[in-house]
């Protein structure tokens, strides 16, 4: 199996690391120098459960959330964030004490949709679009644009990692961004500092992982 050399950084929170590789990496719409490894904190609970925690400190206070909507296969994080948020200890701003955490299905076109069994947990609710990072927010943006369709309210966006503030306007909030990690680039595929000086692509990478070239 290919593998790439990663390390992991101890934070202070309690099963919270951030996963990382020195490279050069291609994304569908862009090249960075380190890959960030979010896939076991998608799949292990420890970690799943420690990221939603840092999460909820964004929202648990002053946003109301109906729905989370998950992508990039977030949904172990999203049902303890969706148990954060609805914890007696927090002040929940739903009045209905309880949190839908859905997916959305993808067509062939790369359009987001929502089946009829779905769309109502979408309509009239107010929606935290929950990715595992936002780097160009081609997919968040898409996300919160099918929630608009389906007549959601977006309330914000959440990631584990994030390199942007704002994304169509809507906030963004993340556990960990480019000043966890000192010397971190993303360039346009065009402008990649790395390409001009010729160094080979190590991976092609994604929210679901990496393949090594």
């Amino acid at each position: 199996m290919p593998t790439l050399t990663t390390y992991k950084m101890k934070t202070k929170g309690k099963n919270l690391y951030l996963r990382v590789a020195k490279g050069h990496f291609a994304t569908g719409r862009s090249h960075t120098n380190y890959f960030i490894d979010v896939t076991v904190q998608k799949s292990r609970v420890s970690e799943a459960e420690a990221v939603a925690k840092e999460l909820v400190n964004f929202y648990n206070r002053n946003t109301m959330i109906d729905t989370i909507l998950c992508l990039d296969e977030m949904q172990v994080i999203g049902a303890f964030l969706a148990k954060e948020l609805t914890r007696g200890d927090f002040m929940n701003m739903n009045a209905h004490q309880t949190v839908y955490v859905v997916t959305p299905e993808q067509t062939s076109g790369n359009q987001l949709l929502f089946r009829d069994s779905v769309a109502p947990m979408i309509a009239g609710k107010h929606v935290l679009i929950l990715a595992a990072s936002v780097n160009t927010g081609y997919t968040a943006k898409a996300a919160a644009e099918a929630v608009s369709y389906y007549g959601g309210h977006v309330v914000g966006i959440a990631s584990i990692f994030a390199t942007v503030d704002e994304c169509m306007g809507y906030p963004v909030s993340s556990v960990f961004n480019p000043h966890d990690i000192d010397d971190y680039q993303i360039n346009p595929s065009h402008t990649c500092p790395l390409c001009r000086n010729g160094q080979k692509i190590d991976a092609l990478v994604n929210s679901f992982g990496f393949s090594k070239l």
